[in-house]
C-alpha cells in the first residue's frame, strides 16, 4: 500500500499560522532570556519581566504544539497492539473507537481542570508584567477543546486511525 508523502500534501493555513505562533513564542523567549543573561552577567542587572514572559510564552507554545500535533499524528503512540491486530478489521475498528473515546475523555478532564484554573485566575494578575491570571491556563483549555473536537469529528466520521508515522512497533 502506497502512503502519500507528507511533504507532497499542502499544509492548511491554520497549521501554518500555529507553526508561526510557536516560532514567534520561541524567538521571543530566546531573545528575552539572552538579553537577561547578558545584562545579568555583563552589567550586574537584569530584566525582571523576562522570566515571567518566558514562562507565559512557553506554556502557550507547548499547548499550541500539542493541538497542531494531533491531526498530524505526531503524539506519542504505542502501536504494537494495533500492528498485531492489523489483519482483524473488527478488532482494529473497536480499538480505534476506544482510543478516540479515551482521547475525548482525557480532553474533557483537562478542559474541566483548565476551566477551573481560568476562573481562579479571573481576579489575579501576574506579579511583574501584570497580565491577567487567566492567560496562563487558557491555552490548556483551548488545546483540550481543539483536540477533543478533532477526535470527536474523527469518531463521527469513522476515520481510520492514522498514526502519521511509518514505525511498525514503538
Amino acid at each position: 500500500m502506497n502512503t502519500p508523502d507528507p511533504l507532497d500534501t499542502p499544509t492548511p493555513a491554520w497549521q501554518r499560522g500555529a507553526d508561526l505562533a510557536m516560532a514567534t513564542c520561541l524567538g521571543v523567549m530566546a531573545l528575552a532570556v539572552f538579553v537577561n543573561v547578558v545584562l545579568r552577567y555583563g552589567f550586574g542587572s537584569g530584566v525582571a519581566a523576562s522570566e515571567e514572559l518566558s514562562r507565559l510564552l512557553f506554556v502557550w507554545m507547548v499547548f499550541i504544539g500539542a493541538a497542531v500535533s494531533y491531526p498530524r499524528g505526531e503524539h506519542m503512540a504505542f502501536t504494537s497492539l494495533l500492528v498485531a491486530l492489523r489483519e482483524r478489521r473488527a478488532a482494529t475498528a473497536v480499538l480505534t473507537v476506544l482510543i478516540r473515546l479515551l482521547v475525548i475523555a482525557a480532553c474533557a478532564g483537562l478542559a474541566w481542570g483548565a476551566w477551573q484554573q481560568v476562573v481562579v485566575g479571573l481576579g489575579n494578575q501576574s506579579v511583574v508584567l501584570r497580565y491577567p491570571g487567566w492567560l496562563l491556563p487558557l491555552p490548556a483549555l483551548l488545546c483540550s477543546v481543539a483536540i477533543g473536537a478533532m477526535a470527536l469529528f474523527e469518531l463521527v466520521r469513522r476515520a481510520p486511525l492514522d498514526l502519521g508515522h511509518g514505525a511498525e512497533v514503538e
